[in-house]
């Protein structure tokens, strides 16, 4: 009978495992003293009426370790495509060059060091709430399944398992958290 009243856990923790990307993602657009093409992934252009991903409209190369560079495709892009950079909140001033923008990767000082760290943070808490919503949804299906017939003790049961999924997730959020905040605070 216990057969009948069961949750989909795998679905659960592939949404769960959606947020851990999603918040991996994220942390690779934080700047840490390195160029890095990832940093730019997060910004978008207003290119022909639709917000497009600046690797979409042109060549995103890291020829130095402290320089990031942009061969824009459409010259009349390259003016969209500096302000996102400028408006995104990376802290780097793009240089032009025709219709390369250059991005050199200014050390990073301990303030702007620490402001970067409470970025993460802002980031690891979207990626908990993310998770902790996949649990609700989780609790709602045994709250249905409970109504439907399920005994008290599978209720449990399953209950349980999804709270340990979940706290596994955290401490994977958690873990990336402090990895990336070391990181960031590296000299």
């Amino acid at each position: 009978m216990a057969d009948e009243f069961e949750i989909d856990t795998d679905d659960l923790e592939r949404r769960m495992d959606g947020a851990l990307s999603s918040l991996r993602t994220e942390f690779a657009s934080l700047r840490t003293g390195r160029a890095s093409a990832s940093m730019l992934e997060p910004i978008n252009v207003d290119a022909y009426g639709t917000m497009t991903p600046i690797n979409q409209v042109g060549t995103v190369n890291v020829p130095e370790p402290r320089m990031v560079t942009i061969n824009v495709w459409d010259k009349s892009l390259v003016g969209k495509v500096e302000k996102a950079i400028r408006e995104s909140g990376l802290g780097i001033n793009p240089q032009l060059n025709g219709t390369i923008i250059m991005l050199p990767i200014p050390e990073l000082n301990e303030e702007r060091r620490r402001e970067l760290t409470k970025v993460a943070g802002t980031y690891a808490e979207g990626a908990r709430v993310a998770v902790r919503n996949v649990r609700r949804d989780g609790m709602d299906q045994l709250k249905k399944l409970k109504a439907e017939g399920m005994s008290e003790d599978d209720h449990k049961l399953w209950t349980e398992e999804v709270q340990q999924l979940t706290d596994a997730y955290i401490a994977k959020v958690d873990a990336a958290l402090e990895t990336k905040q070391e990181e960031i605070m590296q000299v």
